[in-house]
């Protein structure tokens, strides 16, 4: 349990080689833009997802994938074309955490699909963000964080961590750093 709870960050980040065990296609509406590859999640945060985009049918939210898995190569092009167009908005290979298939971002057709801030203040991204604790996953990048995550407010960025930890987290509004940091500083 603890892979699921593992920070992956540009202080904690994952080998060039690292491909998770056990990748599954996610059996979730995606955008038509998404790949083979990013169709993909570890298998158990590709179930969580499953149930999380099944009871969003139920409440009928319409959410899309956009993007799962991303291999270290895969997340080197991005960050080396986005160095081109001067954005730092791309986490270096590596230090993202698609490549451990517990991140997903998430858009809807009222967004075309896109990943925008904005995505927030839609009646999708508000569902998104009380549900998806509900099924393991947290808002990774949350708004007023910024200083403490590294990166900016990214509302369709969800991670897999647990039902547990991802309750805790939404209930304390605790970020995965420092839900680690207080974890490095106890003493027993």
């Amino acid at each position: 349990m603890f892979y699921y709870t593992q920070l992956i960050n540009p202080s904690s980040p994952l080998a060039f080689d690292y491909v998770p065990e056990s990748l599954t296609t996610a059996q979730i509406p995606f955008s038509p833009s998404a790949n083979y590859e990013r169709r993909q999640l570890d298998c158990v945060a590709a179930s969580a997802a499953e149930a999380l985009f099944a009871q969003a049918s139920l409440d009928n939210i319409c959410l899309t994938g956009v993007s799962g898995y991303r291999s270290y190569l895969s997340q080197k092009q991005l960050y080396e074309n986005a160095l081109k167009r001067n954005s730092t908005a791309v986490a270096a290979p590596g230090t993202s955490e698609h490549q451990s298939g517990l991140a997903l971002d998430v858009s809807s057709p009222s967004l075309d699909f896109e990943l925008e801030e904005s995505f927030s203040d839609t009646t999708e991204g508000k569902w998104l963000k009380t549900h998806a604790p509900i099924h393991g996953f947290i808002l990774r990048y949350p708004k007023r964080k910024e200083h403490i995550t590294g990166y900016p407010f990214e509302p369709w960025h969800i991670r897999f961590v647990g039902k547990t930890l991802s309750l805790y987290l939404s209930l304390t509004g605790l970020t995965l750093e420092e839900y680690h940091g207080m974890k490095l500083t106890q003493t027993f």
